[in-house]
């Protein structure tokens, strides 16, 4: 009886395993077939300056000190508080009265004025993209609580201004984005305070209410100061984005932005998106529309250009956490990317910290830690969006802590943090592959490795990373076929090389370290080359 279980236990593991890998084959065969380009293709790819773009994410009230201090305190009267720029932002009390929170109407007075006196620094930083968090008149420092969408906040500056700001960006070949909040306005908006004192005004199911006898409004996520917008009424749409003189388009034509990052889209559903989406390409050929999704991102696309991508965050947090091996990290990736399509995941946003999350220093005080993580951030698919201050080292909790102002007193040539961000942007920058190249995992069975490449050797690009606390000894299957043997490939942060041999590399990888590995493939001293014809 022993003999006969233990040969049915053979039969069913090797029936198993054999099935198992033929799905993985058919997995790998669908991505190598979806990862072949012609040059044209990626050509096209990197014409769209919406694929693998540097975002740099700015809160306007925190990144600037105004220039004239005293001329901003009319715009922040009580309940209001203008803070000093070397104060931090701390939880507040519920203000019963105002129903927001004492952190949510603290403010540091920053603007699009002093905003657009920063902008070299932004230059020798070296982003594509600025992207703004909400600057639409409203009563919180947030303003994810808009009164009026057509009105840039006073505090803040004009719609001139914002005009200006985009002008200047593009004069220096970078894009403008700002956040769109169209799931919900504010309690003192003059449109739902109008609706609420003439229920049946120009304002008529402006804002979404409950059913039945005793109806009331429904605020976003149960906040009474956030009602929600009727998406399904056409006077909404109109405002919103379908009319030329919409929001939406607007902004797009008249102030010359970029595109839109789009708040809570996830609540917006599939079809109003893929309206406004289509709305904003009408208007704006090659605009870019961003959802702030954080689900998986298989079908947000094309509903949305890209969604902030959460999820890839997330199985990166949780690999150097030492919660997902980094083997399954790398299958999870290439998973996401089979789903979702490049096309999708060059133009979303990877996001590593931002302003609902804690930042980097935060999650990760230790420095490995917190250098793979940004390097997997700019060399995985995708568009990676910086956090202002994180590249100066900057730390901070949950709400409100992360949102502190901006730490000027850090920008120095002395600062290692800012400097390692510098090189690493520089590297993504000249490197076409981490822009706009194809996505290849790699085999390996303890490190997280992959692959970015083009059509040319010249650009192929390989990752791996090592988040445990023991060397690695592995051989890497270089899935390249036209990286020639006997070629070395060199980390692009260290002098360290590994020779090529039949299509694998001997990689010998430190405890919790990360290599950005690129072949030689210059020619010898004396003229021969591996690559004359084979490039």
């Amino acid at each position: 009886m022993d003999k006969i279980i233990g040969m049915f236990l053979l039969f069913m593991f090797t029936f198993f395993s054999q099935a198992v890998t033929a799905e993985n084959n058919t997995i790998r065969n669908l991505m190598s077939k979806t990862d072949i380009q012609t040059d044209s293709e990626f050509k096209e790819r990197a014409n769209d300056w919406r694929n693998g773009a540097i975002v740099y994410q700015v809160l306007v009230d925190r990144f600037a000190p105004p220039s004239d201090v005293e001329s901003k305190r009319k715009f922040y009267q009580a309940p209001r508080v203008m803070k000093k720029w070397s104060e931090l932002p701390a939880k507040g009390l519920y203000n019963e009265e105002a129903k927001v929170w004492g952190h949510e109407i603290e403010f540091w007075g920053g603007d699009l004025d002093s905003l657009t006196g920063k902008l070299h620094y932004l230059q020798d930083l070296g982003i594509d993209v600025l992207y703004l968090n909400p600057i639409f008149e409203s009563f919180t420092n947030h303003k994810y609580d808009a009164w009026d969408y057509h009105k840039v906040d006073p505090a803040f500056g004009t719609r001139k201004q914002l005009a200006e700001l985009a002008n200047k960006l593009h004069s220096q070949g970078k894009k403008l984005v700002l956040d769109g909040v169209f799931n919900h306005m504010g309690r003192k908006s003059p449109f739902f305070q109008d609706s609420v004192l003439n229920p049946d005004g120009q304002w008529k199911d402006f804002f979404k209410m409950t059913e039945g006898k005793n109806a009331k409004h429904i605020g976003w996520m149960d906040v009474e100061n956030l009602p929600e917008l009727n998406l399904e009424n056409q006077n909404v749409r109109d405002y919103i984005f379908e009319r030329e003189d919409s929001v939406v388009q607007s902004y797009l034509n008249n102030e010359g932005i970029d595109g839109w990052r789009l708040d809570v889209a996830c609540d917006l559903g599939f079809n109003i998106l893929s309206d406004l989406t289509q709305a904003a390409h009408t208007s704006k050929p090659g605009s870019l529309v961003i959802g702030e999704i954080w689900n998986y991102p298989e079908e947000w696309y094309p509903a949305v250009d890209g969604v902030m991508n959460m999820h890839g965050r997330q199985i990166i947090l949780e690999m150097i956490s030492g919660k997902i091996l980094p083997q399954i990290a790398a299958d999870m990736w290439e998973t996401m990317v089979l789903d979702s399509g490049m096309n999708h995941i060059l133009k979303a946003w990877l996001i590593i910290d931002n302003h609902d999350t804690s930042r980097l220093g935060t999650i990760f005080p230790e420095a490995w830690a917190q250098q793979m993580a940004r390097v997997l951030q700019f060399t995985l698919p995708g568009s990676p969006c910086l956090y202002y201050g994180s590249e100066l080292g900057m730390t901070g909790g949950e709400d409100p802590e992360q949102r502190a102002p901006m730490r000027w007193d850090l920008v120095k040539n002395n600062n290692s943090t800012f400097i390692f961000h510098k090189n690493l942007i520089s590297l993504r920058k000249s490197e076409p592959a981490l822009r706009y190249g194809n996505f290849r995992k790699l085999d390996s069975r303890r490190l997280f490795a992959f692959m970015r490449k083009t059509n040319s050797v010249r650009e192929t690009i390989i990752v791996v990373a090592n988040p445990s606390k023991k060397e690695v000894n592995e051989f890497i299957q270089i899935r390249d076929g036209k990286v020639q043997n006997g070629t070395v490939l060199k980390d692009q942060f260290s002098d360290k090389t590994f020779p090529v041999v039949c299509g694998m590399a001997k990689l010998k990888v430190a405890p919790r370290e990360i290599l950005v590995l690129k072949a030689i493939t210059e020619d010898f001293p004396g003229g021969y080359s591996r690559y004359d014809r084979v490039y």
